[in-house]
């Protein structure tokens, strides 16, 4: 569980802080539920170092509710509570579609036109019809990070779109608690390398069992 990383003797007020010892990235998935506030986002800002990164999950109202439809001020409000927020410390912004968006032309240029480009754009598909070389000409013509998500029934391999890679492991058979071999990530590491990245955000989603804590650990002594 979470005490194979946290030493026993730090109460849970703290394990942030010790992680923050020793990661220097958060996804933050609070912001999915409800749009954020600039005072959250600035709470999170003020615990963590100098140096660390955060990547934001995009409201899902504006992702599943709307599904980029009408929703132009909702993504313009938190675009700016981001920028306000979490300032130097906002890394990418993760935009992740549910499994009933499939492909089409008309819901790609939706996308495509819908993103503010001052900000560096991440799209978590969950549906295999967008793994296609459209997408991946669109999204690199954009400077859009298509997101390489280890998610069961889709396909794994990494796609770089950008300089920038960002791979989020979902836990695969079993979503949200398969724990990853050692090999599989000694193989995702390697897989990372070919795609000469300027820099990669990996984020273990595999929470529901101590796996992601396991997986990060082993996968931090890769570098």
């Amino acid at each position: 569980m979470e005490r194979d990383f946290y030493p026993e003797d730090i109460p849970k007020s703290k394990w942030f802080k010790y992680y923050c010892e020793h990661f220097n990235t958060y996804e933050l998935n609070s912001t999915f539920y409800k749009l954020p506030t600039v005072r959250v986002l600035q709470n999170w800002y003020n615990k963590t170092p100098e140096g660390f990164l955060f990547s934001a999950k995009a409201y899902k109202g504006i992702t599943h509710f709307k599904r980029f439809n009408n929703c132009k001020q909702e993504i313009a409000d938190f675009y700016a509570a981001c920028r306000e927020g979490l300032a130097d410390k906002l890394g990418c912004v993760l935009f992740q579609l549910p499994p009933s968006f499939s492909y089409s032309e008309e819901k790609l240029a939706l996308i495509t036109n819908s993103l503010d480009y001052s900000f560096r754009n991440v799209v978590e598909f969950r549906n295999e019809t967008w793994w296609r070389q459209e997408v991946y000409y669109a999204f690199a013509e954009k400077g859009i990070i298509f997101c390489s998500p280890n998610y069961p029934k889709l396909p794994t391999e990494v796609i770089a779109t950008t300089p920038t890679g960002y791979i989020r492991l979902h836990g695969n058979p079993k979503l949200f608690y398969s724990q990853y071999s050692e090999e599989d990530l000694d193989d995702l590491y390697n897989e990372i390398l070919t795609k000469d990245f300027e820099e990669a955000f990996i984020y273990f989603n595999n929470t529901a069992s101590e796996a992601a804590i396991i997986n990060a650990m082993y996968f931090d002594k890769l570098k």
